[in-house]
């Protein structure tokens, strides 16, 4: 069967990557599979040529025409829009054009890769899922202030909880559960004690949990969630939260895994779904050969889950965890692999 794949490289490190994934997943669906590669224009490159983030139509052919996109990394310093913010970011093109509500961050620890915590603070492998397409960031360039305030608002409606909290608890449904004790659970991270819009996140998230009661409902204020995740990590199994919060606690728990090199994400809405590291593009490692390209690889192993061949997606994660745990690869203390972009590929690919 032929998939029709859309590539996005990006800006910076992108193209790197880009590559290296790609190559591994020829070799990964070898024989099961063929993946057709449809190159678009999109990021900050793209803007500064055409005052656009993406190319022409490039947003309705990865809605209609690919099964699944693989984007790099985008941005770059210099390219700004008017009112100073940066431009050639793709998040709320893509997320809201594809209205892919859910954003699927996997945090979980390699053998052979080091990390801040002590070996006592256990297995980590859990999942963030994060609401994508309302939330504070559904105030992006829409500020409203002068020179002596501004006001971002942060709305929530039920149908966009209601759907992202499902996510989560179907997607809890099909993992082994918290490493810590086997058990599958949900928790609901918000600040609920302070600000109406994420009470009303928890109330939303309650009733919905009642649909599944085979899987536990927990729950976290904000700040506690970043520091359990730290301190506790293997209790978690699934946790569900606002847009702004998603993005500073996948954040918190890529620095227990080795960095945010480490960490893939998908954004997943019920008609379109793309696939991306969950870090920046790195302009000054840019053509070096020095960027890690794991997260992007594994963001291609959660492209595979996607279009149904669960195996290949399967071997590419043993595949990453053997190059590590071998020592065949190995990262500096700033994330570096010390066989470069290429190597890591190359790595994996050996044990494919």
């Amino acid at each position: 069967m032929t998939h029709h794949i859309g590539l996005i490289h990006g800006d910076g490190i992108g193209p790197e990557l880009v590559d290296a994934a790609r190559r591994v997943l020829d070799v990964a669906v070898e024989g099961e599979a063929d993946l057709e590669y449809h190159e678009e224009q999109g990021g900050a490159g793209t803007y500064a040529a055409t005052g656009e983030p993406l190319g022409e139509g490039a947003l309705e052919r990865v809605r209609t025409r690919y099964a699944a996109t693989l984007k790099g990394p985008v941005g770059l310093p210099g390219v700004r829009r008017p009112d100073g913010t940066e431009a050639g970011l793709l998040g709320g093109v893509l997320r809201g054009g594809l209205d892919a509500y859910a954003n699927i961050r996997p945090i979980s620890a390699i053998p052979g890769v080091r990390t801040p915590l002590r070996p006592e603070s256990g297995p980590i492998d859990y999942v963030i899922v994060r609401e994508n397409t309302e939330g504070l960031y559904l105030s992006r360039g829409l500020g409203v202030g002068n020179d002596r305030a501004y006001s971002d608002q942060l709305l929530m409606t039920r149908h966009g909880v209601e759907r992202v909290v499902r996510a989560a608890f179907d997607l809890a449904r099909r993992r082994p559960g918290a490493p810590e004790d086997g058990v599958s659970r949900v928790t609901c991270v918000d600040k609920s004690n302070v600000i109406r819009s994420y009470a009303f996140f928890r109330q939303v998230f309650t009733e919905v949990a009642r649909e599944y009661p085979d899987i536990e409902a927990d729950h976290r204020y904000a700040d506690a969630a970043g520091h359990d995740l730290v301190m506790t990590p293997g209790h978690f199994d699934v946790l569900v939260m606002e847009n702004f919060l998603g993005d500073i606690l996948s954040d918190v728990g890529a620095a227990t895994v080795g960095g945010l090199g480490m960490c893939p994400s998908g954004n997943v809405g019920d008609h379109g779904a793309y696939f991306e590291p969950i870090h920046g593009s790195a302009p000054t490692l840019a053509g070096r050969d020095r960027a890690n390209p794991t997260s992007q690889i594994l963001s291609a192993a959660m492209l595979l889950d996607h279009l149904g061949l669960t195996d290949p997606a399967r071997r590419v994660r043993e595949a990453v965890r053997s190059a590590f745990a071998s020592g065949a690869v190995s990262l500096d203390s700033r994330g570096i692999p010390d066989v470069g972009t290429r190597g890591v590929a190359e790595a994996v690919c050996a044990r494919l």
